[in-house]
């Protein structure tokens, strides 16, 4: 890897010499182990960040994985990620290592230390990212890594795959404006999740070009889980003037204003019409079908998996950020509003 000063990078004898520690040392904080002390593995990593790390022309090869990270593995969206990189993955026969981050947005502290030691083929990180720390670290050890899905704007440095949120937002919202609703509630995920941020644009985009006022309680902030849905479409259903229609910012949410719905003896779409996002397996078979704008899962995953592969194979990608075009699925539970 190259230095940040342009001078060539250093061999592992020149840290050690450097950093005043056996060249042993070195290459155990190069190759992931443990068993060096955090003081020291700090400054030798100080060293490979600043000058670079020249590795050997016949270092080993990685081992044939891929490693899939997870900010949080439940549900169909996670099995659609799978799908979409295993089939790469068995094409290069490659096994899929699977890893969670218990719904952080940054691997903790010897998260790394376990990737170099295994040093796999590339790494696909899923609504996630390593630190700037992390991101170097796997760099001037030549293992690639490509963000899916991620959760904040992704550095330049970082090849991305997403979809198109925005239009996504967009063309949910124009779609109930289309049925003749006005009363438009929006659900949205967390806000430092650039493609809940994207949605939630997207639907003020729409609402803005109908000349549609925005009521800012018809604008609830989630987490993309069931329960945010059920919870703020309760809240919404009491307001003196409740919607007539939700954007459920992803299906899981969408669920949740179904129960809601029930709860309150609310027909959908008869007296609430309910639009999803993601079209995962389930939406399908609600009762009634729900309409939502696919979101390619397991395609972005597999142009992940290929970005990352190409990379390791020394291809750099034509396009840092890859972004797949959204879908408008038009099921049974939107409708003109009653009256």
């Amino acid at each position: 890897m190259p230095s940040r000063d342009g001078t060539e990078p250093l061999t592992i004898a020149q840290i050690a010499e450097r950093a005043g520690v056996s060249a042993t040392t070195v290459s155990k904080v190069v190759n992931g182990r443990t068993d060096v002390s955090s003081e020291t593995r700090e400054r030798v990593e100080g060293f490979i960040r600043r000058h670079g790390y020249r590795r050997r022309k016949k270092a080993t090869r990685p081992a044939a994985l891929l490693e899939l990270v997870f900010h949080e593995l439940r549900g169909p969206y996670g099995i659609e990620i799978f799908n979409g990189v295993q089939r790469v993955a068995r094409e290069g026969r490659l096994a899929v290592v699977l890893s969670e981050l218990q719904g952080g947005q940054t691997p903790g502290s010897g998260w790394v230390e376990e990737i170099l030691a295994r040093r796999p083929t590339g790494v696909i990180s899923v609504f996630s990212g390593p630190t700037d720390d992390q991101s170097h670290q796997l760099r001037s050890r030549g293992i690639p890594f490509v963000l899916l899905d991620p959760s904040g704007e992704p550095g330049h440095e970082a090849p991305s795959v997403g979809a198109n949120n925005w239009s996504g937002g967009l063309t949910a919202t124009r779609h109930l404006l289309g049925l003749g609703h006005r009363r438009i509630a929006v659900i949205t995920g967390p806000p430092h999740a650039l493609a809940s941020r994207a949605r939630l644009d997207g639907y003020r985009a729409a609402m803005d070009m109908a000349d549609v006022p925005l009521d800012p309680a018809l604008i609830r902030t989630g987490d993309f889980q069931i329960a945010d849905g059920l919870t703020h479409t309760r809240e919404l259903l009491t307001l003196p003037h409740p919607p007539t229609a939700v954007f459920a910012c992803n299906d899981g949410e969408a669920l949740g204003v179904y129960q809601a719905a029930a709860e309150a003896g609310l027909r959908i779409p008869d007296d609430l019409s309910v639009i999803g996002f993601d079209d995962l397996p389930p939406a399908p078979w609600t009762i009634p079908p729900l309409t939502t704008i696919r979101q390619p899962l397991s395609q972005m995953a597999t142009a992940a998996a290929t970005m990352v592969m190409s990379i390791a194979r020394g291809k750099e990608p034509p396009h840092n950020r890859v972004e797949l075009a959204t879908e408008l699925i038009i099921r049974r539970s939107t409708a003109p509003p009653r009256g």
